[in-house]
């Protein structure tokens, strides 16, 4: 049984939505294709009549900073993010977490888009986006909205996106500051290309020796990626210190509803971890922003 049968390669966004609507039986957009066709192969994803290739719109492949804030475009490679300049200058963290998704070959083709519509609570790309405090562009037949990143997750496996009509343009970050720095660290089986225990990513700024502001996102630990909201508020002005970090993760685990995977690891085991992990990641942007 064919997959598909009709494929579009339109030049711009108005064409791809043009394409989607007049396909006469269900349509889809398509970057990478890592997950899409991989869930059509295997039955996860119905058959689909039209699919619609973004990756030969310049916009979504653009990757570049826009006044004052760096746009990623959605259909920009994993490979090409992790090796940009750019990336690396304004979102580190970004740089970190795409590096860790799959083999070269799946970071070849997959794209920060798919990794975020894919909206699995684990997502490396999103939980990096959510502390790097990124707004997707989203267009539809009406026009184009900002969302931010967090915004987009109904539930596992759920987007905001409706593949039908919408199309997911790209993603713009605030460009960083003097003292600011982030980072994303993962915990995950040996075999390389193996899904995430855990994943915690940090944005943090500092003054002299004080926290001025910080972000912390978690996954999974929930339905949806989170954002570490009662650490956050426990670190804020505070010194840096060990106090200031266990009272920290204190918080965090009040917070969280870690649960358990028969595939990869128990709610006790997440809970131990993140202890170790949330450390590492302040203490690595702690150190970053001082470079400045």
């Amino acid at each position: 049984m064919k997959l598909w049968q009709r494929y579009l390669r339109p030049t711009n966004v108005e064409e791809a939505l043009a394409g989607l609507a007049a396909a006469p039986g269900p349509a889809r957009p398509l970057a990478g294709g890592t997950d899409l066709l991989l869930d059509l192969k295997q039955g996860r994803q119905p058959p689909v009549h039209t699919l619609v290739d973004l990756t030969t719109i310049p916009e979504l492949t653009a990757l570049e900073i826009r006044a004052d804030t760096l746009f990623i475009g959605a259909a920009v490679s994993l490979s090409h993010m992790v090796e940009s300049n750019l990336v690396q200058q304004h979102a580190q963290a970004l740089a970190e977490a795409g590096q860790l998704v799959g083999g070269p070959q799946v970071r070849n083709t997959a794209t920060l888009g798919g990794n975020v519509v894919h909206a699995l609570p684990a997502a490396d790309g999103t939980i990096a986006l959510m502390v790097l405090q990124a707004q997707a562009e989203i267009a539809d037949p009406q026009g184009r909205r900002m969302v931010p990143v967090a915004s987009l997750f109904l539930g596992p496996g759920k987007s905001l996106i409706n593949p039908e009509h919408e199309i997911l343009v790209g993603f713009h970050l605030p460009v960083r500051k003097a003292h600011q720095a982030s980072v994303f660290r993962r915990i995950m089986r040996s075999q390389g290309t193996a899904l995430p225990i855990l994943n915690v990513s940090v944005w943090l700024e500092r003054k002299m020796e004080c926290i001025q502001d910080v972000r912390i996102a978690v996954g999974p630990g929930g339905p949806m990626p989170w954002r570490a909201g009662a650490a956050e508020d426990s670190l804020r002005g505070q010194l840096y210190s060990p106090a200031a970090f266990a009272t920290a993760r204190e918080a965090l685990l009040k917070q969280v509803g870690f649960r358990t995977s028969a595939q990869r690891a128990s709610a006790e085991y997440r809970a131990h971890l993140v202890d170790n992990l949330l450390n590492i990641c302040l203490e690595t942007a702690w150190n970053r922003a001082e470079s400045d």
